[in-house]
């Protein structure tokens, strides 16, 4: 109540007790009483016009006074809201916020990502675990409204003791409002004040500077915890002070444990976790999806039977549209189809025009990282038919980063000596509810069109590029291909076909069997389908992912492929066509990797002569079986043979293909397997060295060959006596083999089988037997219980055992099996 106010009511007061109450003596003196009146009466004139000067504003610039209203009642509830659900997979960030409350100082933390990762529920939980600890804990939700957001910190600070004068001073101008709540904020500890949904930082105020300067409502310097929430995740906006705290989609086991508390009879824990996995570890969705489960009425009461009905109605189950959420935020929050519209529309009023189609662009590719190169002015203007520049383009991207709409993920172990490659990449379900809002068949007809159009472009450039340039590129481009060749069949298909052809080449040379063999299973079904099972293109495919499957170790399916081919070819092609005499090399491949190294020296003795016949003793196909002849001689023991064909062999490919081709570097490589099988350790060490230095320098780290010398170095350095040396860089070998390969591929297996060598020869013999053990399973089950190798397990183990042994009988080690240099035709 003002003070004029104030003196009129004790004015009002009085003369009504003097009306209606027994008269005190003192009132009986008329003069005394009207002067009483009189005074009192210009006490409240002076105070009007006091009042009425503050509200106009001093002449000489003071504050004017701030509209607080009754900040002491509130307009509404400041209590957190209640989490009607364990809050699952948030322990760490959980952890994070709980540390930074119980600690001695205080700060700000930013909660951020994009739209339905669950901000809210883990600001509320953090909340409740501060009330729970004692904690002062003010709840603030913006409404984008600077002077509201003002008056709620005003109120949180009041709850938290700032007084009434101070609040009295920023009403009357003489203090800063948010400077008032702010020393008072630093001057005491225990609260945590959480500010919810303040996705646009620039309207936060007050004023129009920005959140990082620290001079508007939101500071890290109080001497308790702020709580932000926000969709900008951008470090800029916040500042170096904030600790930002980036939310990302849950994981498997988290989100299974979100639908099972919803619906804890739709399924098995499995069967919940794959529905998560579907749903991308999104909060929002996992909660649409177990509320739909929970009512009994619903059509599909499993999680099954929902993931299934996904592939169908998912407009009706994830992508429909509710009728207020274009005008209540709040509903659209709670929405799956409309969240994401909150952060497009405000990238759009922000000046960032391209925002939106650009993602419609990302939507209709795959579910897999695109590279940045792809994204060009030229495609987006060719599909949307609106003016972009490189800048635009730019700014368009950053914008959507910003909003945590389009992750940007870096590769594990990017090569140093390769240009770092961008990449691209939306939610699954930001990139499906934006595909089901597209209308068809336009635009999306005439933007799938010239997103055709610049794969094959992109393909093209990437396969032109010199050395090992383009590959990182050509790998994110292999996950597009396939919906490209299936969108130009039949009416492009040739042209759409040559496009996945040359890719696939390229990732050969890459060492990308994974990519690879996704594109030649696809360009097999193609070629199948559109030109025969008979059709020479169709056999070539066929041979082709019989190769990619032998690069992968599953050379079982290799073999069957090739045999089948064989006989095909020589059916359709005859027994002396080129193509058929590769494929004869190639059974023979087949026939030693899978230990079968008699027969396979047999096959290769007819089919050097066919092709010397045919093709020439310099083609380097030729070449090429002679130098899996020589490796089939050595694994069968035959040193002297191996080494004098591989150094012939060796001195045709540095002269027909030059020292640095791959073929002349794997016939190095096994030139060095004979020689160590010869007993000459030094010189096979000096050749593995030379490989190696070369293999890293043409083909990469990370490529399958050049692991095949690493993991070769480390063998001569076992033989040459230096074990600690061997069993460093077999770990490390391992490492990369596990990550490039598998942990199940037969070359991983293999250095795990030889670091087991390498530690017995330490005298680590328990370490060694254990090891042992895991490979022959993985063996057992990978190869058979008959293959060389696995054999070569089992006596291996067999060793440590007994060197394990208290008196035992020694046994010798069986040499290991070396890195394989076989090539495929």
């Amino acid at each position: 109540m003002s003070g004029s106010s104030a003196a009129i009511a004790f004015l009002v007061a009085i003369v009504t007790n003097y009306v209606t109450a027994q008269p005190p003596k003192w009132a009986e003196n008329t003069i005394l009483v009207w002067s009483v009146f009189a005074g009192l009466a210009v006490v409240s004139l002076g105070l009007f016009f006091w009042e009425r000067r503050l509200a106009i504003g001093a002449p000489d610039g003071s504050r004017p006074p701030v509209p607080l209203g009754r900040i002491a009642v509130g307009g509404h509830s400041m209590n957190p809201p209640t989490v009607p659900a364990p809050v699952r997979g948030r322990e760490a960030e959980l952890e994070r916020i709980g540390a930074l409350v119980r600690g001695p100082g205080g700060g700000m933390v930013v909660v951020c990502g994009a739209g339905g990762l669950g901000k809210t529920t883990l600001a509320a939980e953090a909340a409740a675990q501060a009330r729970d600890q004692g904690r002062g804990v003010v709840w603030v939700r913006w409404r984008d409204d600077p002077e509201r957001l003002g008056q709620d910190l005003a109120q949180a600070a009041h709850i938290l003791g700032l007084p009434e004068s101070r609040l009295e001073e920023a009403r009357t101008g003489r203090v800063s409002l948010v400077d008032a709540v702010w020393e008072h904020l630093a001057a005491v500890t225990g609260w945590l004040i959480v500010v919810d949904n303040v996705d646009m930082p620039t309207r936060v105020g007050p004023g129009s500077g920005p959140a990082a300067a620290y001079r508007g409502w939101l500071r890290p310097h109080g001497g308790g915890v702020l709580l932000v929430t926000s969709r900008d995740t951008s470090w800029q906006t916040w500042g170096p002070d904030a600790d930002l705290l980036h939310l990302q989609p849950l994981a498997e086991e988290a989100g299974g444990a979100v639908l099972l508390d919803a619906a804890p009879h739709a399924g098995t824990a499995a069967e919940a976790e794959a529905l998560a996995a579907r749903l991308g570890g999104l909060p929002l969705g996992l909660n649409a999806a177990g509320t739909y489960l929970s009512v009994p009425t619903s059509r599909h009461r499993t999680f099954a039977a929902y993931q299934h009905a996904l592939e169908t109605e998912f407009a009706d189950l994830l992508g429909a549209e509710h009728p207020a959420a274009a005008t209540d935020p709040a509903i659209a929050r709670r929405v799956v189809r409309h969240t994401w519209d909150l952060s497009l529309d405000q990238l759009d009023r922000d000046g960032y025009t391209l925002a939106r189609p650009v993602l419609k662009l990302l939507a209709l590719l795959e579910p897999a990282p695109v590279p940045r190169t792809l994204m060009t002015p030229e495609l987006v203007t060719d599909a949307t038919g609106l003016p972009a520049t490189a800048a635009t383009v730019d700014a368009a991207l950053a914008g959507l980063h910003q909003y945590g709409l389009l992750h940007t993920p870096e590769t594990d172990e990017p090569d140093p000596d390769s240009p770092a490659v961008g990449r691209l990449q939306l939610h699954p379900l930001v990139r499906e509810v934006t595909a089901h809002t597209l209308n068809r068949p336009e635009p999306t007809g005439t933007w799938l069109t010239a997103l055709d159009e610049h794969l094959t472009r992109a393909v093209n450039m990437v396969a032109g590029m010199p050395g090992r340039t383009g590959w990182p590129t050509a790998r994110l481009l292999a996950h597009h291909l396939p919906a490209h060749l299936d969108r130009n069949t039949p009416d492009n298909f040739s042209s759409a076909r040559d496009t996945l052809a040359d890719l696939a080449e390229t990732l050969t040379n890459a060492g990308a069997v994974s990519e690879e063999l996704l594109l030649r299973r696809r360009l097999l079904d193609a070629e199948t389908d559109q030109l025969g099972p008979d059709h020479p293109d169709t056999l070539g495919s066929r041979n082709n992912l019989a190769n990619a499957l032998h690069g992968l170790g599953e050379h079982q399916q290799a073999a069957d492929l090739h045999r089948q081919t064989l006989t095909d070819r020589e059916r359709v092609l005859g027994p002396d066509h080129p193509e058929t005499l590769g494929s004869r090399h190639n059974v023979a491949n087949s026939l030693n990797h899978l230990g079968e190294h008699r027969q396979a020296a047999d096959l290769l003795r007819h089919v050097i002569a066919d092709r010397e016949r045919v093709l020439g003793p310099d083609h380097p196909s030729t070449l090429t079986s002679r130098n899996n002849l020589a490796v089939a001689l050595s694994a069968l023991g035959e040193h002297l043979q191996a080494v004098s064909l591989q150094r012939e062999t060796l001195a045709n490919h540095e002269r027909v293909l030059g020292p640095d081709h791959p073929s002349t570097l794997s016939s190095r490589n096994n030139l060095a397997v004979a020689l160590q099988g010869l007993g000459e350790h030094q010189q096979a060490a000096d050749l593995y060295g030379e490989v190696s230095l070369a293999a890293e320098r043409l083909l990469g780290p990370d490529h399958p060959n050049t692991l095949i010398s690493r993991h070769n170095v480390a063998n001569s350095l076992n033989h040459l006596g230096e074990h600690r040396q061997a069993a460093d860089l077999l770990r490390h070998v391992i490492a990369d083999r596990e990550r490039v390969l598998g942990p199940d591929h037969p070359d991983t297996l293999t250095s795990r089988n030889n670091l087991a060598i390498t530690l017995d020869l330490l005298g680590e013999h328990r370490q060694a037997a254990d090891l042992l053990r895991h490979v022959i399973a993985d063996r057992e089950r990978v190869l058979g219980p008959d293959h060389p190798d696995t054999l070569t397990s089992r006596n291996n183990l067999a060793t440590a055992e007994a060197r394990l042994a208290p008196v035992g009988r020694r046994r010798w080690w069986q040499l290991p099996r070396l890195g394989r240099g076989a090539a495929s035709a």
